[in-house]
């Protein structure tokens, strides 16, 4: 709009300076060529007008799209800021979570070992003070003591539940062949907790609390089946699993007995080779190396058809044991 106005304020001025400063009496000649000039002046000015509005315009375009592209770069920006924010916040609460639950697992670790440490304590103090063998209920001297499956754990080597009170004569083990026969015990126990029903309904009812790890019920129920059905094929595999019961809760001098029960009672049964290399391995941890190893090594003697399992674990319990430098 402003070059517009100038344009004609300097076209009047131009027409003003002709009518005004050129002779009245020109010719026709000279009036027509200052039109001429007149006009070409005047197409020189809109060339240049508009050429100068085109540069305005294009500057107005560029600085608009310049602070549109700034607006886009920076809206970007922060929507990737918040984004991050938000993944931020995620891991913290992640990393408190964690913190939490391992406070919380420290604070139960301490305190299993605060108890344990105490019931340590206390087995400490009565094995010490000799509390544990006071404790058991004693008994009438005419009243034959339970067998195993009653009996508390005892020290290795210690006596569990021979009587020690007959007059029998003590077991001496020379050798497997010379073994002098066990002294049994009439069972006794509260109350019967095999079913009423066949030797094998039996059987399969006892060697379900070997499944689940009850070997203080299995342990009655194994010897239970062997006083009731002593004669039956499976007698001998009840009376080996009887002996495991205190095995594996390392009541050797009670597992080494029961073995050595099964190995005079069935020594043709289906477990008579493992049974004599038990008896055999728990001669040895309860401190009798010589007897156990005569024991391990004689089980491939005794028993050449055994299963070769049975045999290369006996090899392995020699060479463990260093039972053959004890031989030599």
């Amino acid at each position: 709009m402003y070059f517009k106005k100038k344009l004609k304020n300097l076209i009047i001025f131009k027409i003003l300076y002709f009518l005004v400063f050129l002779p009245v009496n020109a010719e026709d000649q000279n009036l027509y060529e200052t039109l001429e000039l007149i006009k070409k002046d005047l197409k020189t000015l809109e060339r240049a007008v508009y050429s100068g509005s085109n540069e305005t315009n294009t500057d107005f375009n560029t600085l608009e799209i310049s602070e549109g592209n700034s607006e886009d770069v920076l809206t970007r920006h922060l929507l990737k800021l918040s984004e991050i924010e938000s993944q931020f916040q995620a891991l913290t609460n992640n990393f408190e979570e964690i913190n939490f639950k391992l406070d919380k697992l420290s604070s139960r670790l301490s305190k299993v070992q605060a108890d344990n440490q105490i019931r340590f304590q206390d087995l400490e103090n009565s094995i010490s003070s000799g509390n544990i063998i006071s404790t058991l209920p004693k008994t009438d001297e005419n009243v034959v003591e339970a067998l195993p499956g009653s009996s508390q754990p005892q020290d290795l080597g210690a006596i569990s539940y021979k009587d020690t009170a007959t007059n029998e004569t003590t077991q001496q083990i020379t050798s497997i062949d010379t073994t002098a026969t066990v002294v049994t015990e009439n069972f006794q126990s509260e109350e019967k907790i095999l079913p009423e029903e066949s030797p094998e309904k039996q059987y399969e009812f006892a060697t379900s609390f070997l499944k689940v790890g009850d070997y203080t019920t299995a342990e009655r129920a194994f010897r239970e089946f062997v006083i009731a059905n002593a004669d039956h094929d499976l007698a001998g595999n009840a009376q080996y699993w009887y002996a495991e019961t205190f095995r594996i809760r390392q009541l050797y001098t009670d597992a080494a007995s029961a073995y050595l029960e099964g190995y005079q009672k069935y020594p043709k049964g289906e477990k008579a080779p493992i049974n004599l290399l038990k008896l055999g391995v728990s001669m040895v941890q309860i401190g009798e190396k010589d007897q156990g190893c005569k024991m391990i090594n004689g089980v491939e003697e005794q028993y050449p058809d055994a299963n070769q399992s049975v045999i290369q674990k006996a090899k392995y319990e020699s060479k463990k044991f260093e039972c053959s430098k004890q031989d030599s």
